[in-house]
């Protein structure tokens, strides 16, 4: 049995723990995460009814009861907020039949399985101001729905996550450790890339550290990816993957927001002329994120909008450069030079939105006149 097959098999007997053996289920792999492993669970034999069922990635969240404790937090916050009419769906876990959140294989994995939301999809790419709006006000809601939540009731499943200069402590070990010993030319340009930008690299820690940006309790990872979109892919009604919910900067969330939705380029940047940050899409997405979150925005908040713009896609690719030197461990590969193409790419992208700072800034403005 190869290591797909027997995956599938173990997904198999994970789904048999949630739903009773009784009912016929089908097993399919589903959607094409860069971490954990996804399946779609549909009762054959019933309604037809489906859920998703996932085996979490322990080498990357090496603490999964946190990841299930947290989102029991959440949703049991979240359900006390759905008064507020802010249209926000978060799915729910389910437990396996003795209940429990996780089931444990016999290989020593963790599976979870969660709510199957129909009738919805999800983008590849923003198509209009309205989707970019929308994106933007789901993203918006989930921060007003967690305005009032004590971000310390959550535990940091995955330590370190967005905190910029610790990647850079890694990837410099990376280097003292000769791994780029005979770099190419796309290695030599996003190392010189990194290496230029040095000093920008712990702003917002720094902003953190000194009490001008507090934690807050966020997403951790609001790509366009991660928001279903009704069938028409004109309404935004949830946000899914939320595994790494947990204490931080909302600035953190704003930023790979905009990073996923306001990103125009190829997987591999063959051509750098197409890389580029959309100034219009920027507009459309902040306008629909402050429609409902403006007032949880402090003027410091504002102060560090334009920085987490600019950080959040450069420490991406700074991520994915330090997964190339280390040998394709963390994100999923199909073929190695992938993640240095990726790095290369957020860096392009990072470059798009430097050379836009002045009219980012003014924009950035603008909305803080307009949430006053």
């Amino acid at each position: 049995m190869n290591d797909r097959s027997r995956l599938t098999q173990l997904a198999v007997e994970a789904a048999a723990e949630f739903f009773d053996r009784r009912h016929g289920l089908v097993v399919r792999p589903y959607g094409a995460g860069l971490i954990n492993d996804t399946f779609r669970v549909t009762e054959s034999d019933r309604s037809g009814q489906s859920f998703l069922l996932q085996r979490i990635n322990a080498t990357v969240f090496r603490q999964p009861q946190a990841i299930v404790d947290n989102l029991r937090v959440l949703l049991d916050h979240a359900a006390l907020r759905r008064s507020a009419g802010c249209r926000l769906h978060l799915p729910a876990m389910l437990r396996t039949r003795d209940g429990r959140d996780l089931h444990r294989d016999a290989g020593g994995g963790f599976w979870r399985a969660m709510e199957f939301i129909p009738e919805t999809r999800t983008l590849q790419a923003i198509e209009n101001p309205r989707q970019a709006q929308e994106a933007g006000r789901i993203l918006g809601c989930f921060h007003a729905a967690c305005s009032d939540l004590e971000p310390r009731r959550l535990q940091d499943a995955l330590p370190g996550f967005h905190v910029t200069p610790g990647y850079l402590s890694e990837f410099d070990h990376l280097l003292a450790a000769g791994v780029a010993s005979a770099p190419g030319a796309e290695l030599r340009r996003c190392i010189g890339f990194v290496e230029a930008r040095r000093a920008a690299v712990s702003v917002l820690e720094d902003a953190k550290a000194g009490g001008l940006l507090k934690l807050r309790v966020i997403h951790g990872d609001p790509k366009l990816d991660n928001m279903l979109f009704d069938r028409a892919g004109r309404r935004a009604v949830a946000l899914i993957d939320l595994d790494t919910v947990k204490p931080g900067l909302w600035q953190y969330d704003l930023g790979d927001c905009l990073r996923s939705c306001c990103g125009r380029m190829p997987e591999t940047p063959s051509a750098p002329a197409l890389v580029r940050f959309d100034l219009a899409t920027c507009r459309a997405v902040l306008r629909g994120y402050l429609s409902v979150a403006r007032g949880c925005l402090s003027t410091q908040d504002f102060d560090y909008l334009y920085a987490a713009i600019r950080l959040i896609p450069f420490e991406l690719g700074l991520r994915f450069l330090s997964d190339h030197l280390a040998g394709d461990r963390y994100f999923k590969v199909q073929a190695r030079g992938q993640n240095l193409h990726r790095a290369s790419a957020q860096f392009l992208l990072t470059r798009s939105i430097e050379l836009q700072e002045s009219a980012l800034r003014d924009l950035v403005e603008r909305c803080q006149r307009q949430a006053e």
